[in-house]
């Protein structure tokens, strides 16, 4: 079955017993880091640029275009990189999906989050499984998975909304495969948020053009990988059944690498005099910045990163990101206790940490970002995220959210 006959066939297949519950979380968690990012530099810019009235919300506030309102609202929910990511697409998902679903239920008049939640669940498990499909050489030659396989995602996800024939679906896909682009030579810039909004927008358009007539080469997928380094793995296809509950939530204010240690320093039992941390060698040209000068550089930085959760510095908080951090002498007389090594026994997603406590005790502590997180657990580590970045306003997104109630969502989206 070619890779396009493949995304078809997710979008108009079964939901059936499909993870519905963790694609709530997942856009409760990308209107939660959205909101939180509006006042970003690149989400004013692009909302200032917004022109046709339309129906669909800006986070912030105002309607426009669907195509305008999912540029915006892509970016802005990827402009603090604080949203979902999955290893194994080696993305962001929700970014797009869900800014992209959103739009479209408005668009089409929707009138309620069912049909935004089903074909969420379809557009991540289609940006995922194409993420494996083109493969790790498509990212590490440079290409950003998140834009690149998510516009297709997005499409997939609009062919799913909008109930395409199998046809338009096919024509939805191959037309976001043209348009699908993202370098990761943005990083560090404005760029890689509007990667994904880009990405949403090329997924919406092509799948309202497909809708309305307009016909794109069939086999567009199986082009983009053979031109942009995709490596065809047939595995995408194969395994269980939903790909995308294997997704990972931030619960810290940094770079995903650095995750994996800190959930494992929440094991501490007591003062601490030095600490070794292993880690994958990739992580180590990504997130190990020795003696971070800014609060950005903080973000990368697993000595001081250690160091924040050693003295309780809430991780969770942008805000304790700061140049003031980086300068903190108590802080630094920490980081300085922190050894950072490579092991090649460890995954992408595991780190390990000695502890030499100051009484004399050692410990080994491990954590695993792909072990499974049950949903109690997860839910109430996003609620207490979204308390830390909303205050007050977290309570009435969950309930939107739990309530399935879209008018209550876009509202609050627009402030």
């Amino acid at each position: 079955m070619s890779v396009e006959d493949q995304l078809v066939r997710l979008a108009q297949g079964h939901v059936g017993h499909g993870p519905t519950d963790l694609i709530l979380l997942c856009l409760f968690d990308w209107a939660v880091v959205a909101l939180a990012g509006q006042d970003e530099p690149v989400a004013q810019i692009l909302a200032m640029q917004a022109g046709v009235e339309g129906d669909a919300s800006v986070i912030g506030g105002g309607k426009t275009s669907a195509p305008d309102a999912v540029l915006i609202n892509g970016a802005t929910g990827h402009a603090l990189d604080y949203d979902d990511t999955h290893f194994d697409h080696i993305g962001h998902t929700s970014a797009v999906i869900m800014p992209a679903v959103l739009a479209l239920a408005e668009d089409q008049m929707s009138s309620g989050l069912g049909p935004v939640v089903e074909a969420a669940l379809i557009g991540s498990e289609a940006a995922v499984r194409l993420g494996i499909w083109l493969g790790r050489d498509h990212y590490q030659v440079g290409f950003h998975q998140t834009a690149t396989a998510g516009a297709i995602g997005a499409a997939v996800a609009g062919a799913r909304f909008l109930r395409l024939s199998r046809q338009q679906a096919k024509h939805a896909i191959g037309l976001a495969a043209t348009g699908a682009s993202g370098l990761k030579g943005q990083f560090g810039t404005m760029g890689k948020p509007l990667n994904a909004g880009l990405a949403a927008r090329c997924g919406v358009e092509s799948a309202l053009w497909a809708q309305a007539g307009l016909t794109g080469d069939p086999h567009g997928v199986a082009q983009f990988g053979a031109t942009h380094h995709g490596v065809a793995d047939e595995t995408a296809w194969s395994g269980e059944p939903w790909k995308i509950a294997r997704i990972s939530h931030k619960f810290h204010a940094c770079c995903h690498g650095l995750h994996a240690m800190l959930e494992a320093l929440r094991d501490l039992d007591g003062p601490v005099a030095a600490l070794t941390i292993h880690t994958h060698p990739r992580w180590m040209s990504v997130c190990n910045k020795p003696a971070p000068a800014t609060g950005l550089e903080v973000k990368f930085s697993y000595a001081m990163t250690a160091a924040m959760a050693v003295s309780d510095v809430d991780t969770a908080v942008i805000a304790n990101f700061s140049d003031a951090t980086a300068r903190n002498r108590d802080l630094i007389a920490l980081r300085d206790r922190v050894t950072v090594l490579a092991d090649d026994n460890l995954t992408e997603t595991q780190a390990r940490v000695e502890v030499s406590y100051q009484d004399g005790r050692t410990a080994t502590l491990t954590h695993d970002l792909a072990a499974p997180l049950d949903m109690a657990t997860r839910q109430q580590r996003l609620q207490d995220k979204a308390v830390a970045l909303l205050g007050g306003a977290a309570e009435p997104l969950w309930a939107a959210c739990q309530g399935r109630d879209l008018a209550a969502l876009t509202e609050i989206l627009r402030g």
